[in-house]
């Protein structure tokens, strides 16, 4: 049984008792199996790491989309982290907020058909960079494009894709110890790494620094300049109509696509078979129906869509955890010396992620906390039902791992960095559907394997020689357009273990 109240602008859907802890047995009905009893866990920190402010009421919906222009995290009330399904009316559009694992298993599980198509906010943010890339195409192009994409990105392949992620951070240590003891901008220095690592594995070595910084810096910049309402569609016009973007948007876009065409078109004459390199794979896939290849626009977009995956989001992660660490001296100690007995010395192997456990466990924790793409919206291409609630055609679904992975009846102390929450015999997360720092479902990220591997390699090489603190007076912020970032810079100081 549940409640139905009434709230202006919304209609919830809430729980009528709190509940402190869930274990996946109380989702048997989802299909999910049963975790063994959860081990005593220890508390490690009271460490709340920072979020925007909560609003202590619900905003009007004209006050909610100024501050989704300033900051997506920013738009949330207090009672959202208790929503289970929420219904509201924006213009001419219904929005419904999937907040519970049964919700977010109905509209990205069961009835994915019904919900493939991205929604026309998301769509028209990303389409003048990457056009019909894998992150807003759907139907026919989509199932062709994950195909291709998903087999070069497969786990069995990141045997060749391991040796570059060390290598790459190897590099990085070096000028690290060169530097220290020195303040750097910790979040730039992921986005530089990381950066490194996908482009060396996209287009071998031979993009160069100075074109994937380029690309990179495009990246930024795009984000930075590019509007996040879709206020044509959100009144009712039709999705072909062309959405205004400022000038310095197109700028951004023609710097991107003329640095990626330009190495693309110096890999075709070449072809020298440089290392392991995605595009050499994407250059000879064939549609496994048509036998087709891709034309140079969809492997250009295809070519980005793997930049902006492989790179913002693991930078963002990897930049959260060294600013976590540098609060939790407990958690720190526990993490060195876990590298310290697995690999002593030498630098890791893809063989040692597996015993990386409470490596991994942070990285985990962290995207809890801090979900890479922390809003996630599709239209429904057809009616449906959930919970007895209609969801009109051209409906918007949104689901939101930052209210998700926070919400108070599915996580103990939701706001809290606590690792131990993802170590073997925890009762956290509750269910697939309640963790989904990597979406879920058809349209789970096809890189999850990559980049969750390429962070835990990453953590492990660099702790091993340095610690990180912060700049004091210096406060971490969590701010989203597209991605969730903890501010523009991120100050620290180079601190070598002894």
């Amino acid at each position: 049984m549940v409640n139905r109240q009434s709230c202006s602008r919304f209609d919830l859907i809430l729980p009528n008792r709190r509940l402190h802890l869930i274990h996946r047995s109380d989702f048997g009905f989802l299909g999910i199996p049963a975790l063994e009893p959860s081990i005593e866990r220890r508390m490690p920190t009271d460490f709340v790491p920072p979020f925007p402010h909560r609003l202590p009421q619900v905003p009007s919906v004209w006050h909610r989309a100024r501050l989704w222009r300033q900051n997506m995290l920013a738009v949330f009330e207090e009672q959202a982290f208790e929503y289970n399904f929420a219904r509201m009316r924006f213009l001419a559009r219904d929005i419904f907020l999937c907040n519970s694992p049964e919700s977010v298993q109905f509209a990205f599980g069961a009835h994915t058909d019904s919900f493939e198509r991205k929604s026309p906010t998301h769509r028209h943010l990303l389409q003048p960079l990457i056009g019909d890339g894998l992150f807003v195409s759907h139907g026919d192009v989509w199932k062709q494009r994950r195909r291709i994409v998903a087999s070069i990105l497969h786990p069995s392949r990141l045997s060749e894709f391991a040796p570059v992620m060390v290598e790459t951070a190897l590099e990085a240590r070096a000028r690290w110890a060169k530097l220290a003891p020195a303040e750097l901008d910790a979040l730039s220095e992921m986005a530089q790494l990381t950066a490194e690592i996908i482009c060396r594995s996209v287009f071998g070595r031979q993009l160069g620094s100075d074109r994937a910084l380029q690309i990179v810096e495009g990246f930024s910049d795009y984000q930075r300049r590019i509007g996040r309402i879709d206020f044509i569609s959100l009144i009712g016009l039709p999705d072909w109509l062309p959405r205004p973007h400022l000038p310095g948007v197109y700028r951004s876009v023609r710097r991107v696509h003329a640095a990626i065409d330009d190495v693309i078109a110096r890999l075709r004459m070449q072809r020298d078979g440089d290392g392991v390199s995605v595009i050499s794979r994407l250059f000879d896939a064939r549609d496994e129906e048509t036998g087709a290849p891709l034309d140079p626009q969809a492997l250009r977009n295809e070519a980005i869509v793997l930049l902006m995956a492989g790179h913002e989001t693991t930078a963002n992660t990897l930049a959260w955890t060294w600013y976590i660490l540098s609060q939790t001296p407990e958690v720190e100690g526990r993490l060195h010396s876990e590298i310290d007995e697995v690999l002593g010395d030498r630098p890791p192997t893809l063989a040692d992620v597996p015993k990386l456990i409470y490596t991994r466990a942070i990285l985990e924790e962290v995207m809890r906390l801090y979900p890479p793409v922390p809003m996630l919206s599709r239209e429904a291409g057809r009616e449906e039902r959930f919970e007895e609630r209609r969801i009109r055609k051209g409906s918007v679904i949104v689901v939101s791992p930052w209210l998700l992975h926070r919400h108070r009846k599915l996580w103990i102390n939701p706001d809290h960095f606590v690792p131990e929450r993802f170590l073997p015999g925890s009762s956290e997360p509750v269910s697939k559907f309640a963790y989904i720092p990597f979406s879920v479902g058809p349209r789970v990220c096809a890189g999850m394997a990559f980049g969750l591997t390429e962070a835990i390699l990453c953590v492990a090489t660099l702790a091993q020689c340095f610690k990180l603190r912060m700049k004091p007076g210096h406060q971490a912020e969590a701010t989203c357009r597209i991605t969730l970032r903890p501010g523009e810079k991120l100050p620290m100081q180079i601190v070598p273990r002894v």
